[in-house]
């Protein structure tokens, strides 16, 4: 099952509110409805190589700027 925050930043994309790369300040304005600490949190968490080892939805592709992996799943 996709996340509500992934499925949000997705639809940014394909609605062309989202351009990749993006940074934290991007996801920030194209989905303004989350808590402030989600920004940040989620994009970092789910990066690829994670340390916490969860679910890869995001390639760092530069500090601080991210692309979705397409297929990637919550």
């Amino acid at each position: 099952m996709r996340s509500k925050t992934f499925a949000n930043i997705v639809s940014a994309i394909k609605l062309g509110k989202l351009k990749e790369p993006f940074t934290e300040r991007d996801f920030r304005r194209a989905c303004p409805r989350f808590p402030e600490g989600t920004y940040r949190a989620f994009l970092h968490k789910h990066a690829r190589g994670n340390p916490g080892q969860y679910s890869n939805l995001f390639e760092r592709v530069a500090p601080g700027k991210f692309i979705c992996i397409k297929d990637g799943e919550v």
